[in-house]
């Protein structure tokens, strides 16, 4: 299959899975969004990386980015595999430092802590999205494994 051929079948996947994130029938998403709609796509930028892509492709700083001028520019990031995820075995060393009674959770009040105030910092709407998706909400805790699982991919997939 040619390369623009494989671009085009590209673009519309990357349309077809992030159409909930469209604001209205406008073609575009929201500036805030950007981060969650390339993280549920499989790459994993950090915040400065992600910082970068959103200035490439903001043209007219009115907090949304269009879907022409974010098409192009994320079917070069899938295809050149350019924010892999990081491996499973380090995410759970990682979660199992922060758990120090190795419960096989963290409680919301210390993954928001941790999220917000340490490392790479995410913004407490951020913090508030994942755990309406990820925590166990009778116990107020999320299962890192869980998480983990959300958040890595086969790679033979």
């Amino acid at each position: 299959m040619s390369r623009r051929r494989s671009e085009q079948r590209l673009k519309r996947l990357i349309m077809s899975l992030t159409t909930r994130w469209m604001s209205g029938e406008l073609w575009q998403y929201r500036e805030r969004e950007i981060g969650t709609i390339i993280y549920s796509l499989g790459c994993f930028p950090s915040q400065a990386d992600l910082h970068d892509l959103i200035a490439e492709v903001e043209e007219d700083q009115t907090g949304y980015i269009h879907l022409d001028s974010f098409l192009p520019v994320m079917s070069k990031v899938l295809l050149e595999h350019k924010f892999p995820p990081i491996p499973e075995d380090l995410l759970l060393q990682a979660f199992e430092v922060l758990d120090k009674e190795k419960k096989g959770y963290l409680e919301h009040e210390e993954l928001t802590k941790y999220m917000t105030q340490e490392g790479e910092l995410f913004t407490q709407e951020e913090v508030d999205e994942m755990l309406t998706a990820l925590a166990d909400h009778e116990k107020n805790v999320v299962y890192y494994k869980d998480l983990i699982n959300q958040l890595t991919i086969d790679p033979d997939m």
